[in-house]
């Protein structure tokens, strides 16, 4: 057997779980063709409708957007309802405002508010699509096959993000942007139609008749759940601090790379698809890294190295451009697919399951509801004091965001297990004092 087989053979037995497969398989198509649009849509707007720095920035403020306003809500909803419909709703609606893109474009219709209104709604669903997801695998898999599981989907969208971007920039080149981009709406049909085929029933949500608490209570609840758990409220300082600086960065980098790097779609495609090798990389040895230097120093480690790549960004110059965009996305690459197969396996390890939606949902609300601020002070910055230095003031941010997991217990956590009981408390506590209230 080959070293990538054994690599990717990881314990438990999911490949005979027929319902992960479906999922998988779902999650893989998709991911595919979500990496067509992330590149495809900001290039019609530079490319297409000549939009500006800040504009540009603009798409990923309003793409954003929804998880900052819908999160805590989605969350609280998906807690009282069956998740694999809401997956499924999604991947159709997702599907249907992509592919209004290349009709605009073949009726000479689109506008720069189209795109707008397109990365809102498929932002919106994306919100419903990921909080489902994430709360949705426990129902598919035993709690000990959640690693395995996570680093398998994982491997999906690494593979994805290995191989989307420069098919992306094949596709926008022959075809041009706003075609290329019903790729993604086919990909999201058939994530539907996969979702459609699991028959594994979920654990019943509680009905509206046994909840005693508001709407809003509920969502207080999950706030106050992760923002005084002693590992989660950790990992949300991190990754919020972090995703301010980083989506400073990644907002005006297209803009970067076109305009001050002189990059065409087709090099800029080709670069992130061999950066991404590092979130193959990354998702194929991240149970490993756990098991080998506990899950704990894991995350602070790849932490540190994916913040520190960013800084080769903003020094890329001459014959050295392609180099360091390409070891800075490996790098980067590395950490996030490492970084969150383990922390995700975490936190689902030490979540009750009644709490997962509104947990999921108040993480993301506090660490992605950051990213339209950043964005947006990317696109300012990046007009104001110019693209280069907005970009080096991202990355050094993004490295000094490690220093919160440096200070906290994730120190000592070296496996699930150790994790859980140092959590029981708290979680036991947080119980009890919320069934009282």
């Amino acid at each position: 057997m080959s070293l990538l087989a054994d690599r990717f053979r990881l314990r438990g037995d999911l490949w005979r779980n027929r319902d992960f497969m479906w999922l998988w398989a779902a999650q893989t198509v998709s991911q595919f063709g979500s990496q067509i649009s992330s590149l495809a849509i900001p290039l019609v707007a530079i490319l297409t409708l000549d939009a500006s720095t800040f504009q540009v920035s603009v798409l990923a403020v309003v793409g954003w957007a929804p998880f900052f306003l819908f999160s805590l809500p989605a969350g609280a909803w998906i807690d009282r309802l069956p998740r694999r419909p809401i997956l499924v709703a999604s991947d159709w609606g997702r599907a249907l405002a992509l592919a209004s893109i290349p009709l605009a474009y073949f009726f000479d219709a689109m506008t720069l508010a189209q795109l707008y209104f397109v990365e809102l709604v498929v932002g919106l669903f994306t919100v419903f699509f990921d909080l489902s997801y994430q709360s949705y695998l426990p129902s598919v898999v035993e709690r000990e096959e959640l690693g395995e599981g996570n680093a398998k989907l994982e491997v999906s969208r690494s593979a994805a993000q290995v191989a989307g971007p420069g098919l992306a920039g094949v596709l926008v080149r022959v075809f041009t942007a706003p075609y290329a981009i019903l790729a993604d709406a086919v990909s999201f049909v058939a994530s539907a139609l996969f979702l459609s085929r699991i028959e594994r029933p979920e654990p019943k949500p509680t009905t509206s008749a046994e909840r005693s608490t508001r709407l809003r209570d509920e969502i207080r609840e999950g706030l106050r759940f992760v923002l005084r758990h002693p590992l989660l409220r950790p990992i949300v300082v991190f990754v919020g601090v972090s995703n301010i600086f980083v989506n400073m960065l990644f907002a005006i980098y297209l803009v970067y790379a076109v305009r001050e790097l002189d990059l065409s779609a087709a090099t800029i495609g080709l670069i992130f698809s061999l950066g991404n090798i590092g979130s193959l990389v990354g998702a194929l040895t991240a149970t490993r890294l756990a098991r080998a230097v506990g899950i704990g120093p894991g995350l602070i480690i790849t932490a540190t190295v994916g913040a520190l790549g960013l800084l080769l960004v903003p020094l890329a110059r001459g014959d050295a451009v392609i180099p360091f965009l390409v070891v800075a996305n490996l790098l980067w690459g590395y950490f996030v697919l490492t970084y969150y197969v383990n922390a995700i396996t975490l936190i689902q390890a030490i979540t009750p399951d009644h709490l997962l939606g509104r947990t999921n949902a108040s993480r993301r609300f506090l660490v992605q509801g950051v990213i339209p601020f950043g964005a947006l002070l990317g696109g300012a910055l990046g007009t104001t004091l110019g693209l280069r230095p907005a970009i080096a003031i991202g990355a050094v941010g993004a490295s000094l965001a490690v220093l919160p997991l440096f200070f906290s217990p994730l120190r000592q956590i070296k496996e699930t297990s150790q994790a859980e009981e140092l959590v029981r408390p708290y979680n036991e506590g947080f119980s009890a004092r919320s069934a009282e209230a």
